[in-house]
């Protein structure tokens, strides 16, 4: 045996799991096709959004409380500052699923946060635009990541605790037996104990026989100036999803003190092959989110003055898939993040070792099991 495990996509999820399978003194490979905090798939963007009361179900909120605490393990270790807490806002139809969510999660969990109407919002950020049938929703253990530095920050430290990773490594082949799995790369042959797939948006290339659950899609990014762009730094303005008919903005404060990350991320299109990621941003998809901003954000500017594209894998449900593939012995997946897996990325990297280490984990991940039915 070359390692007792691999793991296979160093982005948001493998840096983490090498973090820490390494920490745990499991002798462990990474391969890499691209660099570490490559810009090629959903670890890209400047910053990524920390929330803990979840539009997307209360059942996730344990596992953010324990990835906060990972976070601020991560920074220790490494000297570098990856999560900044300056609260998170959510703005929209009360009655919208969404925000049921949101409150359902700061209920249960009671989470510290202020529902603030529609008069007070005005005051307090005048930075949004609300109607009379909204409310914000004031998330104060939210905030944001640096998603580059932070896989950076994952994978060297893996290296430092005695992992090996091999960039620039696309696998052609994985071929897993009873006994192990044989991984084939650059001409090359490793022999591993098990493999952890972590490739998102590159997952069915790997693994075709998951191409009904698990797509590539396409998010495009954008940034804009500001009329006062003091309005718009982390100690007045936090990060934000704001949500409107068939719009829902999300972004965060400007980071480098010229621009706000304000970006469409609603029904991003599908990616047929990810090789050939469009990263053109066409005119129609700048006048749509241009629109979105003038109508709802008036302290932007409208004319997006940078745009970025990267990828994330999705699944029929918006919830990933985390476990050992049925009739792939010692091949385990953790993929299909659906755009709001960042945040959570050191603690999935735990489960994944436990799961690969000791066979079970004791986090509440029943909503994100593999055999679970998806197709799109």
């Amino acid at each position: 045996m070359d390692a007792d495990i691999a793991v296979i996509g160093v982005g948001a999820m493998g840096s983490m799991a090498l973090w820490q399978l390494a920490k745990r003194g499991v002798s462990v490979l990474g391969f890499e096709q691209f660099g570490i905090g490559n810009d090629r798939s959903a670890a890209g963007g400047e910053s990524r959004l920390f929330r803990t009361a979840y539009m997307e179900g209360k059942q996730y909120v344990p596992l953010l409380q324990d990835a906060r605490r990972l976070w601020k393990q991560l920074e220790e270790e490494t000297g570098n500052t990856l999560l900044t807490i300056n609260g998170g806002l959510m703005v929209g139809d009360p009655n919208s699923i969404a925000l049921k969510n949101v409150m359902e999660s700061i209920k249960e969990f009671d989470l510290d946060h202020e529902v603030i109407q529609v008069n007070e919002a005005t005051i307090r950020y005048p930075q949004f635009k609300l109607f009379s049938d909204e409310v914000m929703i004031l998330d104060k253990n939210a905030g944001f990541i640096r998603p580059e530095l932070a896989v950076i920050s994952a994978a060297y430290q893996a290296e430092e605790n005695g992992a090996v990773i091999h960039r620039f490594s696309r696998i052609d082949k994985i071929i897993p037996d009873n006994n192990g799995v044989t991984i084939v790369t650059n001409g090359k042959t490793y022999r591993v104990g098990k493999v952890l797939v972590t490739t998102g948006a590159w997952t069915k290339k790997l693994l075709p026989k998951l191409e009904s659950k698990i797509e590539a899609r396409r998010l495009v990014l954008t940034w804009f100036p500001a009329k006062n762009i003091n309005q718009f730094k982390p100690a007045n303005f936090p990060i934000f999803a704001r949500m409107r008919k068939d719009f829902r903005l999300t972004g965060a404060p400007t980071l480098d003190g010229t621009m706000v990350k304000a970006s469409n991320t609603k029904n991003p299109a599908e990616v047929p092959e990810p090789s050939n990621l469009n990263r053109d941003v066409s005119i129609d998809e700048i006048k749509e989110v241009s629109d979105a901003v003038k109508e709802l954000m008036p302290g932007l500017i409208p004319d997006p003055i940078r745009a970025s594209v990267y990828m994330d894998g999705y699944t029929a449900d918006d919830h990933s898939i985390i476990g050992e593939i049925p009739e792939m012995k010692n091949t385990y997946l953790v993929s299909g993040f659906s755009g709001h897996g960042f945040k959570m990325a050191p603690i999935i990297g735990s489960i994944a070792a436990d799961l690969i280490v000791n066979g079970k984990t004791a986090h509440g991940i029943g909503h994100l099991d593999v055999g679970r039915n998806l197709v799109y």
